[in-house]
């Protein structure tokens, strides 16, 4: 009886261990651009190593940013790279560097609800920041209508939806703005939050701005490609630096990485928006996970890197299904470089 309780022990203790191993949590919070692939690169990581499980709560880019330099993430997530000033509280707190690591491209497109308007909008730069800047407040405005000839457009009021989160859409979005208009970079700025001077009607995350643009009549918001396309919402053309109007898809997003690709800054913190190229979109971005650059857990930092491989390789070839664009190989190549400093 002692030997079969021994072997008992012994089962029992190695079901204890293996079970101990696969459940192995990885957390991360940030950015909803990415949410849709994040969801499908987790899940089916998972599938191909169970015993790692990657946890990730969509919360904005503002509070992907604020979790990891707190600590209470293993990873964080923005699609605008995070300022001077926030990396040096990370370097301030942990006593080592946080690092960005691209994952795919992405768009932010001008979606819109115009009862009676079924057309493609054309969106000029103009047109697009005095809109957000309270200064174009009806659809039929000359600024809109010059670019839509042959379309009939209301005279009512334009409802703007804006995020109400800190939010890397809004980055995105703000960081253009402040391109093409110096009156946006001077009043309002880049940010993933910022002071609207169009009113209060915000929308958590993308589906929330999807949703309220959705049920408002006479509405126009910003929302990442993919959720304009799920929930079957018009979205503009927009004019890009080269004076043509441009709609965004996995052509166009590409086109407006290839300079950057080219020129990539060692932290890969790079703005493509309002980029060069006749074909280019001018609203798109990379998205970035926020890795801490040392680990003491030494499992889940092999996890993790291990994972990034997977995503930067496997990984890219969910992008298109789901209406990103890869990360150039030229990107991929540096960034397999670069996970070499998370210790």
């Amino acid at each position: 009886m002692k030997r079969i309780a021994a072997i008992l022990l012994v089962v029992f203790g190695l079901a204890a261990f293996f079970v101990a191993r696969a459940v192995l949590s990885i957390n991360g919070a940030g950015a909803s651009f990415p949410e849709p692939i994040y969801s499908k690169w987790f899940d089916e990581y998972h599938k191909k190593d169970p015993s790692v499980q990657i946890n990730y709560q969509a919360i904005g880019s503002g509070g992907g940013i604020k979790q990891v330099t707190e600590g209470t993430v293993d990873f964080g997530a923005s699609d605008g790279p995070m300022n001077d000033d926030q990396l040096k509280a990370f370097q301030d707190k942990h006593g080592f560097p946080v690092l960005h690591f691209p994952t795919v491209l992405g768009a932010a497109v001008p979606t819109y609800n115009i009862p009676g308007v079924t057309a493609e909008l054309n969106f000029t730069p103009e047109a697009l920041a005095g809109i957000f800047l309270a200064k174009i407040t009806k659809w039929n405005d000359p600024a809109i209508t010059a670019a839509n000839q042959g379309v009939t457009l209301p005279g009512n009021d334009i409802v703007v939806v804006h995020r109400s989160d800190g939010s890397g859409t809004t980055y995105i979005w703000t960081d253009y703005l402040s391109k093409v208009s110096d009156e946006w970079k001077t009043k309002i700025g880049k940010n993933t939050s910022v002071n609207w001077p169009t009113g209060e009607l915000g929308g958590n995350k993308n589906e929330g701005v999807a949703g309220l643009v959705k049920q408002t009549p006479n509405s126009v918001g910003y929302v990442e490609l993919i959720y304009a396309i799920q929930n079957k919402m018009p979205y503009g053309k927009v004019k890009n630096s080269s004076g043509q109007f441009v709609k965004a898809d996995l052509a166009s997003v590409t086109e407006a990485a290839a300079g950057a690709a080219k020129n990539m800054p060692d932290d890969f913190r790079v703005s493509i928006t309002n980029a060069p190229g006749k074909t280019a979109y001018p609203i798109s971005s990379f998205t970035w996970l926020l890795i801490p650059s040392k680990f003491s857990d030494t499992t889940k930092r092999d996890a993790i890197k291990s994972f990034v491989k997977w995503m930067l390789a496997d990984g890219q070839n969910d992008t298109e299904a789901l209406a990103y664009s890869k990360l150039p190989k030229e990107v991929v190549s540096k960034e397999l470089t670069a996970l070499n400093k998370v210790q």
